[in-house]
C-alpha cells in the first residue's frame, strides 16, 4: 500500500465525497478514484458502498481507516522527527571521558546547550585506555583524552591543556609557596583517587622514577570527595589543576606547582575520521573547532 493511496483514502472518508476529496488534495477525481481502486485491488474488498450517495464505507473500510488514519499519523511523525534532527532540534551526542577530563569538556557542553538545547549531551564515565576502541566501533561519538592515540581512524583536536599540582588548602604549610618537590609533597598524608587514570599513573611513574616514597593514605572515589577532604584539611592531592579551577577561584584550594611532573599537558577530543556522524555530532564538533 501506497502512503499517497491512504491519504486518498483517509480524505474520501472524511469528506464522504469524491469530487470533495480531490479539491482538498489539489487532484483530479480520477486520479482519486484511481488510489481507491489500487487499495481495493490489493486488499480484495470494497471499501465504499457504491450503492450509497455519501461516501458510505463498507465494513472493510471501516477497518481500513483506522490503521490507514494511524499510519499516516506515524509516517507524518517520522517525517518530522528527522526535520528536527537535521536541523539539530532533537538528537544525543555520546561522548566518553575518565572524571578530570571532564572539567576540559564542560565549556563546549556549555556553549553547545545553549545553541541545540533541545539535544541530549551525554557524557559517560570511561576508563581512557578504552576510549579510541568505543569511537572506533560508534558506541561513542567522541573521547576526550590526555595523550595521543595510535589507533588508525582516529583523529584529535585540542580542547585545551591542563597540569597536574598539588591541591592543598589554604591554611596547609606549603599553600604559600610557589613550587615543591616530589619529596615534599610524598612526605605529606596524600588522598588519592581510587581508580586507574592517565593522571594517577604519571604521578606514580614520577614517583618510582626518582625512588622516592609517595604517602597515599586515603583513596576516594570522585574528584569532588577529595577536593571536599583537601580543603577540610585532611590532606593534599595531586590532581589536573582544570578539575579545581572552581574551588582555586573561590580560595577553598590552593594550586602548587610540581615541576617534576612535566609541563602542561594537551587535552584532545577525539573521533572517527572516516564514516558519516550524526547532525547533532556534527555541530557539537563545529562548536569545538570554532
Amino acid at each position: 500500500m501506497q502512503l499517497q493511496d491512504l491519504a486518498s483514502f483517509v480524505t474520501v472518508a472524511s469528506e464522504r465525497s469524491f469530487s470533495a476529496a480531490a479539491r482538498r488534495l489539489h487532484r483530479t477525481q480520477p486520479a482519486v478514484s484511481q488510489a481507491i481502486k489500487r487499495l481495493e485491488d490489493e486488499i480484495g474488498e470494497r471499501l465504499f458502498d457504491r450503492s450509497s450517495r455519501d461516501g458510505t464505507l463498507t465494513e472493510a473500510g471501516r477497518l481500513l481507516q483506522d490503521y490507514a488514519s494511524r499510519l499516516l499519523g506515524l509516517a507524518s511523525e517520522a517525517q518530522a522527527a528527522v526535520r528536527e534532527l537535521q536541523e539539530v532540534r532533537k538528537g544525543r551526542v555520546v561522548i566518553g571521558a575518565n572524571e578530570a577530563a571532564v572539567h576540559s569538556l564542560l565549556p563546549f557542553v556549555e556553549r553547545f546547550a545553549v545553541a541545540h538545547p533541545g539535544v541530549v549531551i551525554d557524557v559517560r564515565r570511561m576508563p581512557s585506555r578504552q576510549l579510541s576502541g568505543a569511537v572506533l566501533d560508534r558506541s561513542l561519538d567522541f573521547g576526550v583524552l590526555t595523550f595521543q592515540p595510535h589507533e588508525h581512524g582516529i583523529q584529535a583536536i585540542p580542547l585545551g591543556t591542563d597540569e597536574i599540582v598539588l591541591l592543598a588548602a589554604p591554611h596547609h604549610r606549603l599553600a604559600s609557596r610557589r613550587r615543591v618537590t616530589l619529596e615534599e609533597v610524598g612526605r605529606e598524608v596524600v588522598i588519592a583517587h581510587n581508580d586507574p587514570s592517565p593522571a594517577r599513573e604519571r604521578v606514580l611513574r614520577a614517583y618510582e622514577r626518582r625512588r622516592t616514597a609517595i604517602n597515599i593514605q586515603v583513596a576516594l572515589p570522585s574528584l569532588d570527595g577529595i577536593k571536599r577532604a583537601v580543603e577540610m584539611g585532611i590532606g593534599v592531592a595531586l590532581l589536573p589543576r582544570r578539575c579545581a579551577l572552581t574551588e582555586i577561584a573561590r580560595g577553598h584550594l590552593v594550586a602548587v606547582k610540581v615541576p617534576e611532573l612535566g609541563a602542561t599537558r594537551q587535552v584532545r577530543l577525539v573521533f572517527r575520521k572516516a564514516g558519516e556522524r550524526s547532525r547533532a555530532a556534527e555541530a557539537f564538533l563545529t562548536i569545538v573547532r570554532g
